[in-house]
C-alpha cells in the first residue's frame, strides 16, 4: 500500500491506495468462511456462514475439510419448503429478522440465503431449500426474509444466481433455457429480491446458463444484474464456483470464495499486469469488498445476544402455518383433546423426526421436539401406544416384525395417526431424487395398517413431493407436514388436537405420477446439457394448460372452518390493478385465508399460461366475519417477455382475473380492460402476413391492402376456408409481391414498411 487510508475516503478512494496484489487478495476468501482484511487500510475482515433456515456457524475447516455436522447450535426454522407453504411474507420477515439476531450474537456479517430457485422438477434434491414452483411466490417471500434480516443489519446472499434447479452435474451442466422462460420463470424472484429488497451480495450459481459459467456470464452479471435491475451490490460465488478468475471479474463476479491459496488472486494478478484484464475490472470488485466489509463492520454488535425459547415458539408458529391438510374426510380431525381415547402412533419419524435437509443447510438445533411425546402431552386423557412401524436408512431391520406390531397397535385403537416420509438419505444437496414415491416398507405398513383401521391419519415429512395416488383416496385425513424444524413435533401435536387451525397451502403441485411432471422427458439432460424444452410452462401453468388431473393443485389447503368469496371488483389505473372481494369465515373456528389472484392474458402475439398467479393475501378471520380483501397487481407484473421486441410488453387487452383457493378452486372470475404497451418489433419485407396482420400499425394497412387485393382477383380470391386462404398468413409480405396473380407490387411492400418504421420513430404506434 502507498499511503495510509483515510477515514472518509470511499471504498473506491482506498483501493486506489492498494497495491495490485493487496486489491487481487481482497477479492478471494481468507479460509472458508473470512474475507481477506487489511487492517493498515482500514479494511475489516467479513464472516459469512450457511443458512437459509438456521445459522450454520463452523470454524475455519482448514487444513480438512468442512464438517456438515460440525456446526454451534441455533434455531432451525422450518426450511423455506414449509415457509412458502404459509404464504405469508410477514411470516418470513420474523425469520429473516430473527435469524439475523442470531447471526449477530456470533459474529456473522452475511447469511447465505434465501435460495429463490424455481421447483421445475419434484426430483431436484435441494428442492426443501427453495421456495415454490411460482415465481411471484418465491420472490415475494424471498423479498420478505432479505428485508426482515437486513434490517437488524446483517447482509443477505440471494442464491443461486441463475437456474440451478437440479443437483446433477450441477458443476458444470448447461441449463439451456430459451429467453421467454429465462426472462418470466427462472429470474423474476431474483429480479423482485433485488429490485425491492437490495440484497447486500448475490450469490451466482455453479452450473453454466446457456452455455456461459454463471460466474463468469457478462449477461447474467452485468447486464441484468446490473444494467437492467439498477445492482449496486457484491456478487460472490457458491464456494468453488469460479472457473476463470479474470473472466469472472470482467463479467461482474466480485468476490471469490473460499480460499484459494493464492490461485485466484494470481489469477487476478497476471491478467491485469499483462493487459489482458481492465485494471478497472480488479479495482471496481475490490471496492464492492471495501465497501461491504465496511457496511457491515458498521453494523456488527459483539454485545448481540438472542432468545432461544422465543425463537422455537417463532419455529413453531411458522411450523404450524406451513403444514398442509390436503384432506379431511369426515372431520376426522381434529381429535379431541380431553377424550379418553386409544390412540395409535405408528412410524419411526413420530419418535426421531425428520425435520430439516442435508447439505450446506443442515442446522444443529437448539433443541428438538418429536411428535409422539407432544401428542402424549395434547392428549393426557388418551391411551397412546406406539410403533415405530419401519426402518429408517437401516436396510437390515426386521421390517416384518415392524410391521406386526404396527398393526396390532391400529387394530386396538379408536385412531391411528401414521407418519410416513422420506429417509434423509434420500433428498439433499449433491444429488437428486430417482423417483417420488415413498419407500415400499412405508406403503406395504400403509396398506396393513389403513385395513386395520379406517381412522388411520397419514402425517408426511418430505422435502419434495411424493406422489399419494394409489393410497391418498383410501385414507380419510392426509397432513402434508413437510420438513418442519426443530419445533415440529409440537406443531404436528397443535394441528392434529385443534390448538391450531391448519392454514398451510400448497406452493408446488403434486402430481399424481412423475411421468406427468413438465420436465420429466428432459430430466436431468445428457452431455453436459439439460434442456428446458417446457419452457414457460413449468408447474401448474403446465398442468393447468393441458386440464390434466393431479393430486392436489398449487395453493390448495384444507382448514377447520370454510370461507366464501364475494362481491369482487377490480379497479384500474395507469400502474396496475386493485382487485378487492369480501372474504367470509362461514365456518365454527378462526382461522387464516389465503386469497389467490391468478390472472389470464390474452395471449394474442405470443402464447401465454392459462393464468399465472399475479397477487395473494392472507387474512385472519373470526366465525362470521368478513372482510374486504385487496390485492395489488403491478401493471409490471402484467407483461411477458416479447422476443421480436426485446422487452416487456403488456398486451391491450380484456385480461381475465381469477380469484379463489386454489389454482383449480376459482371461485370469482371477472374480466378487466388493460391498455397495452407500444409494440417495438418492426415487421420489414420478409415478415409474414399474419406478423404484419398483429402489428398496431402494419396490420390495418396490410388488411387494407388485402382487401384491395381480393377485389382485385375477385373470383380468383383464395376463397375463405380453403387450403390456399390457409396458407396465406404463413407467406411473406415480398413472397406475395412475386406472385404474377397477386396486383401487389414490391413498391406497396415498400411502402408498408416505411409507414410503419416512421410511426416507430415519430411515436405514433398505437397499443397493441
Amino acid at each position: 500500500m502507498n499511503t495510509p487510508n483515510q477515514p472518509t475516503e470511499t471504498p473506491g478512494e482506498t483501493v486506489t491506495r492498494l497495491t495490485l496484489a493487496e486489491k487481487a487478495a481482497l477479492t478471494t476468501g481468507t479460509g472458508w468462511w473470512h474475507t481477506t482484511a487489511l487492517p493498515d487500510a482500514g479494511i475489516p475482515e467479513l464472516r459469512l456462514s450457511d443458512g437459509p433456515h438456521g445459522l450454520r456457524l463452523q470454524n475455519d475447516p482448514y487444513p480438512g475439510l468442512p464438517g456438515i455436522d460440525d456446526s454451534d447450535p441455533a434455531t432451525c426454522f422450518p426450511p423455506a419448503v414449509t415457509l412458502a407453504c404459509t404464504w405469508d411474507s410477514d411470516l418470513a420477515g420474523r425469520v429473516g429478522d430473527a435469524l439475523a439476531r442470531e447471526s449477530l450474537a456470533h459474529g456473522v456479517h452475511v447469511l447465505l440465503g434465501p435460495g429463490v430457485n424455481i421447483k421445475r422438477s419434484p426430483l431436484c434434491g435441494r428442492n426443501f431449500e427453495y421456495f415454490s414452483e411460482d415465481p411471484l411466490l418465491s420472490g415475494v417471500l424471498g423479498t420478505a426474509w432479505v428485508k426482515g434480516l437486513q434490517a437488524q443489519g446483517v447482509g443477505a446472499s440471494v442464491k443461486h444466481f441463475a437456474a440451478n434447479n437440479q443437483e446433477t452435474d450441477r458443476l458444470s451442466v448447461s441449463a439451456d433455457i430459451d429467453i421467454r422462460a429465462l426472462r418470466e420463470i427462472y429470474l423474476p424472484a431474483f429480479r423482485r429480491v433485488v429490485t425491492e429488497a437490495a440484497p447486500w451480495t448475490v450469490m451466482c450459481s455453479y452450473n453454466r446458463v446457456n452455455g456461459v459459467h454463471a460466474s463468469q456470464n457478462p449477461w447474467l452479471l452485468t447486464d441484468v444484474l446490473r444494467g437492467e435491475w439498477g445492482y449496486d451490490g457484491l456478487v460472490v460465488s457458491d464456494w468453488g464456483a469460479v472457473v476463470d478468475r479474470a473472466r469472472a471479474l470482467a463479467a461482474g463476479l466480485d468476490l471469490e470464495m473460499p480460499s484459494s491459496f493464492g490461485v485466484g488472486p494470481a489469477q487476478a494478478v497476471e491478467p491485469v499486469e499483462s493487459g489482458e484484464l481492465p485494471q478497472e475490472a480488479l479495482d471496481r470488485s475490490a471496492a464492492r469488498v471495501v465497501a461491504l466489509a465496511r457496511k457491515a463492520a458498521a453494523h456488527a454488535r459483539p454485545d448481540a445476544a438472542f432468545d432461544p425459547a422465543a425463537h422455537h415458539d417463532l419455529a413453531r408458529e411458522v411450523a404450524t402455518r406451513g403444514a398442509v391438510l390436503l384432506k379431511n374426510e369426515g372431520a376426522l380431525l381434529p381429535l379431541d383433546p380431553a377424550a379418553p381415547q386409544r390412540i395409535a402412533v405408528i412410524g419411526e419419524f413420530a419418535r426421531t423426526p425428520r425435520y430439516q435437509g442435508d447439505g450446506s443447510s443442515r442446522v444443529t438445533p437448539t433443541r428438538l421436539d418429536d411428535a409422539l411425546s407432544s401428542v402424549i402431552e395434547a392428549a393426557p386423557a388418551a391411551h397412546v401406544t406406539f410403533a415405530p412401524g419401519f426402518p429408517v436408512d437401516a436396510p437390515d431391520a426386521d421390517v416384518a416384525a415392524l410391521h406386526e406390531e404396527a398393526v396390532r397397535a391400529a387394530e386396538s385403537a379408536d385412531v391411528a395417526l401414521l407418519f410416513l416420509g422420506l429417509p434423509p438419505s434420500s433428498e439433499s444437496e449433491g444429488y437428486d431424487r430417482e423417483h417420488i414415491e415413498l419407500p415400499v416398507e412405508q406403503t406395504t405398513l400403509l396398506d396393513a395398517v389403513r385395513a386395520a383401521n379406517p381412522n388411520t391419519v397419514v402425517v408426511l415429512a418430505n422435502g419434495g413431493v411424493v406422489r399419494l395416488s394409489g393410497w391418498a383416496d383410501d385414507v380419510p385425513a392426509v397432513l402434508e407436514g413437510w420438513l418442519l424444524g426443530q419445533a415440529g413435533g409440537s406443531a404436528t401435536a397443535d394441528l392434529l388436537f385443534g390448538r391450531a387451525n391448519p392454514s398451510g397451502r400448497l406452493a408446488e403441485t403434486i402430481p399424481l405420477r412423475l411421468a406427468d411432471t413438465p420436465a420429466y422427458l428432459a430430466w436431468p439432460g445428457e452431455n453436459g446439457h439439460v434442456a428446458y424444452s417446457e419452457g414457460l410452462f413449468v408447474g401448474y401453468r403446465h398442468y393447468d394448460a393441458r386440464d390434466m388431473a393431479v393430486s392436489f393443485p398449487f395453493g390448495h389447503g384444507l382448514s377447520y372452518t370454510t370461507f366464501d368469496y364475494a362481491d369482487l371488483r377490480v379497479a384500474s389505473d395507469g400502474a396496475g390493478l386493485d382487485v378487492t372481494v369480501a372474504v367470509t369465515n362461514t365456518g365454527e373456528r378462526a382461522g387464516h385465508e389465503v386469497v389467490q389472484v391468478y390472472v389470464g392474458a390474452p395471449g394474442k402475439r405470443a402464447r401465454r399460461p392459462v393464468r399465472e398467479l399475479k397477487g395473494f393475501a392472507t387474512v385472519w378471520l373470526t366465525p362470521d366475519e368478513t372482510r374486504d380483501v385487496t390485492i395489488r397487481i403491478a401493471r409490471a407484473d402484467l407483461a411477458y417477455f416479447d422476443t421480436a421486441a426485446g422487452t416487456w410488453l403488456v398486451e391491450g387487452a380484456d385480461h381475465r382475473v381469477d380469484v379463489g383457493a386454489s389454482s383449480r378452486d376459482i371461485r370469482l372470475t371477472t374480466k378487466v380492460p388493460v391498455d397495452g404497451d407500444a409494440c417495438a418489433d418492426q415487421p420489414d419485407a420478409d415478415s409474414t402476413v399474419s406478423v404484419w396482420l398483429a402489428h398496431p400499425v402494419g396490420g390495418p394497412a396490410v388488411a387494407a391492402l388485402l382487401s384491395r387485393v381480393q377485389k382485385s382477383m375477385g373470383d380468383a380470391y383464395p376463397e375463405e376456408g380453403s387450403s390456399r386462404h390457409r396458407m396465406l398468413p404463413t407467406m411473406r409480405l415480398s413472397q406475395l409481391a412475386q406472385l404474377p396473380m397477386v396486383p401487389l407490387g414490391f413498391g406497396d411492400v415498400r411502402e408498408l414498411v416505411e409507414t410503419v418504421r416512421s410511426a416507430a420513430g415519430t411515436g405514433k404506434e398505437e397499443t397493441s
